[in-house]
């Protein structure tokens, strides 16, 4: 089916990330904002992702072990590389943290934000 929708022109296949085999397949647009991902500054910012949607790629196209895709996992990543997971209430870190780093991380996590007024005093 892919490989019709690229003969028609509505999608591109090539490899358009490196690091995964097999061939890719995106839509046209996507494929200059994947270029241009790859040139924009390191914000550091996070994004939790549960660990039933779709961009759950721990252990499946990214190392580690693989995430159940339940509604009760998450995943963080920074800057689109996964650094935390929850799964089944444990918290695992693919990069040595912080003990600030690894408050903020479970937080992020476990959906809970610090209040104001703790926050400052750290």
């Amino acid at each position: 089916a892919c490989r019709r929708l690229e003969a028609r022109g509505d999608i591109r296949g090539g490899r358009f990330v490196a690091g995964f085999s097999g061939e890719q397949f995106a839509l046209p647009e996507a494929v200059g904002v994947l270029r241009s991902a790859r040139n924009e500054e390191k914000t550091g910012r996070l994004t939790v992702v549960n660990g039933a949607d779709p961009l759950n790629l721990v252990g499946v196209l990214l190392p580690g072990a693989k995430v159940p895709a339940l509604y009760g996992n998450r995943i963080l990543y920074r800057d689109g590389v996964a650094v935390a997971v929850l799964v089944a209430g444990d918290v695992r870190y693919f990069e040595q943290v912080t003990p600030e780093q690894a408050w903020e991380f479970k937080n992020l996590l476990l959906r809970s934000v610090a209040p104001a007024t703790l926050a400052a005093l750290m």
